[in-house]
């Protein structure tokens, strides 16, 4: 006989956001919320990798929420870009036409993919995750409508 985590009862929803103290414990927590209570499995965003520092890229969201994922065999909501909610959202409360919204951001597979996805016109600032020569190469499928080195770009006083 082995020691048995007790979960609980009370839990709802397992919500993965970024988390630099992740472990065996929350992790297991997490299954046996999803698997044995049933409980929602909710992620903010899937970003692979994320940049803490200029240095390197670190394992993002993407690494935790597929850690939970693959020990309960379950596809989470994702509520983040690239995800239609918040759009919805905004959309809806501040009675926005999409079709005069960009969204800026420096990454392909949420901010750019958020805007094709969702009916946006979609800038890629080249200041963050994104190279220019990532953008430009034969494998990306991910095409924004404009792109510029910063977003300092739109500042310009000329």
């Amino acid at each position: 006989p082995g020691g048995k985590m007790t979960i609980d009862p009370a839990v709802g929803a397992v919500v993965v956001g970024f988390d630099r103290n992740i472990n065996y414990y929350k992790i297991q927590y997490a299954q046996l919320a999803i698997n044995e209570q049933k409980a929602e499995f909710i992620v903010t965003n899937l970003d692979a990798v994320t940049h803490l520092t200029d240095a390197q890229e670190w394992a993002g969201n993407g690494s935790m929420a597929g850690a939970i994922k693959g020990c309960t065999g379950k596809d989470p909501t994702v509520v983040g870009k690239p995800a239609p909610l918040m759009i919805e959202y905004m959309e809806k409360k501040f009675n926005l036409d999409r079709s005069r919204i960009a969204m800026v951001g420096d990454r392909l597979d949420t901010d750019i993919s958020f805007g094709k996805d969702n009916g946006l016109k979609s800038v890629l600032v080249l200041s963050g995750v994104t190279t220019q020569e990532k953008l430009l190469s034969p494998n990306n499928q991910i095409i924004p409508d404009f792109y510029c080195d910063s977003i300092a770009d739109f500042m310009s006083s000329k």
